[in-house]
């Protein structure tokens, strides 16, 4: 019985351990691709909005990673195929639209994710019981936009649709099973999917192929291959912390 026990529980350790890492390097990134438009979003609403938004993501990295070792030395110390977040997030900001569209794929998914988390009794419902709120407003407030832009003017229309086409082929890493998160991948597909096209339709765009067309395809983002833009932008995030080190402030 004793021998069961101890050799299962580093088991659990290190899937909740792997699942933390992947769900705060989620946050991490994103939070900071969201903070990169301090000062350039198009209207101070909007500066406001995404900041918030941002802030919520850095909060969720924070507890996430603090599961794994000195949050700190895992933002800012770890090269680029230590991460574990998604392809997804680490996309360029681009127009506006791309922001948006990413946001939408992206906040559906962590809102379906964190509701089956918390309905669980596992190590991450409480923090996915908290976050999933947070998310909830991440989701309606980049589903206003995408009506906005998609049933807007022709321009805002076009551009929203290249950014939901563009962004479409990273979504599919979101359902591949991350473990330790002990969660039902297909059904969140399903569900993801049920309600992204019904925003989509909405705001009277076309819903990217599905799938079983090839262009549903998974990154490697979870396997720390990541895409050409990360690295420039862990560069940039992890540029002051490594040429102080040790500073305090």
């Amino acid at each position: 019985m004793n021998e069961t026990t101890d050799t299962a529980a580093p088991a659990d350790t290190a899937a909740i351990t792997a699942a933390a890492l992947a769900l705060g390097d989620d946050a991490l990134v994103l939070s900071h691709r969201l903070g990169e438009w301090a000062g350039n979003a198009p209207v101070l609403e909007e500066e406001v909005a995404l900041a918030n938004i941002a802030l919520d993501l850095l909060g969720q990295a924070r507890i996430l990673l603090s599961l794994v070792g000195d949050e700190d030395e895992l933002a800012y110390l770890r090269e680029e195929r230590a991460f574990r977040n998604a392809q997804l997030v680490e996309q360029p900001n681009g127009d506006f639209a791309h922001t948006i569209a990413r946001q939408l794929y992206f906040s559906t998914y962590q809102r379906l994710l964190y509701g089956q988390l918390a309905a669980g009794d596992g190590p991450l419902s409480g923090l996915a019981a908290k976050a999933v709120k947070e998310v909830a407003y991440h989701q309606d407030h980049a589903e206003h936009w995408t009506l906005r832009l998609g049933d807007g003017t022709d321009e805002s229309h076009t551009r929203m649709q290249h950014a939901c086409d563009a962004l479409w082929r990273y979504t599919g890493e979101l359902f591949q099973p991350v473990e330790g998160l002990g969660v039902d991948h297909e059904a969140m597909r399903a569900a993801w999917l049920d309600s992204v096209t019904t925003v989509l339709e909405r705001a009277t765009l076309i819903v990217p192929s599905g799938p079983d067309t090839g262009a549903w395809r998974a990154g490697a983002g979870r396997q720390g291959l990541h895409t050409e833009s990360f690295g420039r932008m862990l560069a940039e995030m992890q540029h002051l912390h490594r040429s102080h080190p040790g500073a305090t402030w």
